[in-house]
């Protein structure tokens, strides 16, 4: 079984290599290999047996990150913090601090700010209540004022490109809280292989880098957006890449007002972020939600007004969102009404 599993994944590497050098993206056969990185105690429930294993590649991330402390990282915490990290790469070192805090799968707050502290704590106040037991991924090297803050709450992970020893050691206080450092941010405008299992077989598609800033924006209403909304609009979209399905982000001002995210409906999902945001003004005894005066993002069209119509109740003065509903011009109206 070993001489067998072992000559596949050597031969399926360079299978892989020679669709990739031939520009087959959809080989006769697509074959898979991966190391064992780990066995786990169990998978997503406790009666699912689990394993990670390891592919070949270098992408920063949860499979090639240093476990500086911490128990060991469960199937559900390897698979948040994969998201967590992914869509904290979006956001450029270089032009802020950010941090993303991930819940299940999905972000549950996203913020930029000067400095990592600022990013954290701006991230969250988007749901506090959800944050508990979170992911916490950042984009710069974490220092001791973040790590103080981070710790005051219960978090299950932090991963991050690097620490420094003092926020390290503040992080050790905490025996069971693990601490990733990748040695970098993966880059997100790269290509790759994304796969999704279903009974019977699994889906393959290529990874989504696209990015907003490469995007043309087109403005279909008779306003125009202000360069806030516009900063704001670009935040949110970036952010409704990374959270399910169906997605509306709200943002201000650099930080999620309120996410909705894996709703059967589009109106839906509208309502539950402006119903989160609401809570976390009470929270924070704010004299209104931050979705007052926010850009929503959609990340796909909506399919009638009525989801455009929730946000606007909410206090969006603005909407990015892909178009190409049969409704267009009716959502457009609505937007211009």
């Amino acid at each position: 079984q070993k001489a067998y599993a072992r000559t596949a994944a050597y031969d399926a590497a360079i299978s892989n290599w020679f669709a990739n050098e031939l520009g087959d993206t959809a080989p006769a056969y697509r074959a898979l290999g991966g190391q064992l990185a780990e066995t786990m105690r169990y998978g997503e429930n406790p009666h699912q047996w689990a394993a990670f294993y390891r592919t070949p590649g270098t992408r920063p991330g949860v499979a090639t990150a240093r476990q500086v402390q911490g128990k060991q990282l469960s199937f559900n915490n390897i698979n948040d913090t994969d998201a967590a990290f992914e869509c904290v790469a979006e956001f450029d070192p270089a032009t802020a601090a950010a941090c993303v805090i991930v819940k299940h799968a999905n972000p549950c707050g996203v913020a930029t700010g000067p400095s990592l502290l600022a990013a954290y704590e701006r991230a969250l106040a988007c749901d506090p209540v959800s944050a508990f037991g979170g992911i916490v991924a950042l984009n710069r090297r974490l220092d001791a004022e973040a790590a103080r803050k981070i710790v005051e709450i219960f978090t299950e992970v932090i991963i991050a490109p690097e620490a420094d020893e003092e926020a390290i050691a503040l992080i050790a206080a905490k025996k069971n809280l693990r601490l990733l450092l990748t040695g970098g941010l993966p880059d997100v405008r790269a290509p790759g292989l994304s796969l999704r299992t279903v009974s019977g077989g699994f889906l393959a598609q290529a990874r989504d880098n696209a990015v907003v800033d490469d995007m043309e924006l087109k403005v279909v209403t008779k306003r125009q957006p202000s360069e806030r909304e516009l900063a704001d609009l670009r935040f949110a979209f970036r952010v409704a890449k990374h959270v399910k399905s169906n997605a509306v982000i709200y943002a201000k001002d650099g930080q999620t007002a309120g996410i909705g995210a894996g709703q059967m409906s589009r109106v839906d999902s509208a309502r539950i972020a402006a119903l989160k945001a609401e809570d976390a003004a009470r929270a924070l005894g704010l004299a209104a939600p931050l979705t007052k005066g926010s850009a929503v993002a959609s990340e796909a069209f909506y399919p009638f007004a009525d989801g455009l119509l929730a946000a606007i109740a909410a206090g969006a003065t603005a909407v990015i969102q892909p178009g190409g509903s049969m409704r267009d011009e009716e959502v457009i109206a609505a937007a211009d009404e």
